[in-house]
């Protein structure tokens, strides 16, 4: 974020912001998912402006391990009161992506309630993990390209629909390669992305992928899931491209977390997923290389295109 031009640097952290105070509170699983929810449901209805009570996450931020979640959650009045300083037209745009991220998050706490690794509940058709991933990242193209498009270039002559479309499948592309990473940990908190139904076609469980061996029968299901995430990415790299040339800041902030997330996925394709004692990761050196280079290629245009595989 710190590359983005100031225009709509301010009002795209503070929705970060605000994004993970709720994705912190979704999270604490110490608390019961009752409390959690009602935090939530608080939270959201302060966000919105339909209420005015002072919110008090004590409990909450007692019980984070991070340092810097522990301070979004006692500082969150804070961030509520920088939300009046943008124009109505901000505020609303802010309030209505944080309204749907809220809602995926109050459906996931919801939809894994009383799950664990002896109980693990999967999601039951593709549909499902459509509306999911859209609801927490996908929302987020549709709020980043109106900002765009409203502060940076509104005259500029583009194909809307199509800029639009492709934000949508950007959003939901980083948030897939997120799900297939984190597989082995989410399994043994009780949660399954994989649809049931996909599982079904395989003749395998939620359970089975709790063991290393099944491995090979589960692996023709899971790159259909690398082939789909690959693909929404790629769609974010024809945003990305599609966007004015002279939008340096804006193409280097989109173009960073595609390349990112497309080496993640070819690391995936590399490693025994079920593996729980590996986690996937691109290193720190290998994310300074990718942007260091990006920036280095950018005044040609041919290469820089062709970063993405």
């Amino acid at each position: 974020m710190r590359i983005l031009p100031g225009a709509i640097r301010p009002q795209i952290s503070l929705a970060y912001l605000l994004a993970r105070t709720t994705d912190t509170i979704a999270d604490t699983e110490i608390i019961p998912i009752k409390k959690r929810l009602e935090a939530l449901g608080k939270l959201r209805v302060r966000i919105l402006g339909t209420s005015e009570a002072r919110l008090d996450f004590g409990e909450l931020a007692r019980n984070q391990a991070s340092p810097g979640e522990k301070i979004l959650l006692e500082r969150c009045e804070d961030s509520l009161a920088l939300l009046l300083q943008f124009s109505k037209e901000d505020q609303q745009r802010i309030r209505e992506v944080l309204d749907t991220i809220t809602s995926g998050q109050e459906l996931d706490l919801e939809r894994f309630a009383g799950a664990s690794e002896k109980q693990i509940v999967a999601l039951q058709t593709e549909i499902e993990l459509d509306d999911y991933t859209y609801r927490v990242a996908g929302c987020v193209g549709e709020f980043w390209t109106v900002m765009c498009r409203t502060h940076l270039f509104p005259d500029a002559k583009l194909d809307d629909v199509r800029l639009m479309a492709d934000g949508v499948r950007f959003g939901k592309g980083l948030q897939l390669v997120n799900i297939l990473r984190d597989l082995p940990r989410d399994l043994r908190s009780g949660r399954c992305y994989i649809p049931q139904a996909e599982l079904d076609s395989a003749d395998l469980t939620a359970t089975d992928l709790l063991t290393t061996s099944n491995e090979p029968r589960f692996r023709p299901l899971y790159e259909r899931l690398l082939v789909l995430a690959e693909q929404h990415l790629a769609a974010g790299w024809e945003y990305t491209k599609y966007l004015p040339r002279n939008q340096v800041r804006v193409r280097l902030a989109c173009a960073w977390p595609i390349l990112i997330g497309s080496r993640t996925l070819r690391k995936l394709r590399n490693e025994n997923i079920l593996d729980a004692s590996r986690r996937v990761k691109v290193s720190r050196a290998e994310i300074r290389s990718l942007i260091v280079r990006s920036i280095l290629l950018y005044p040609f245009s041919s290469r820089w295109n062709a970063q993405f595989p």
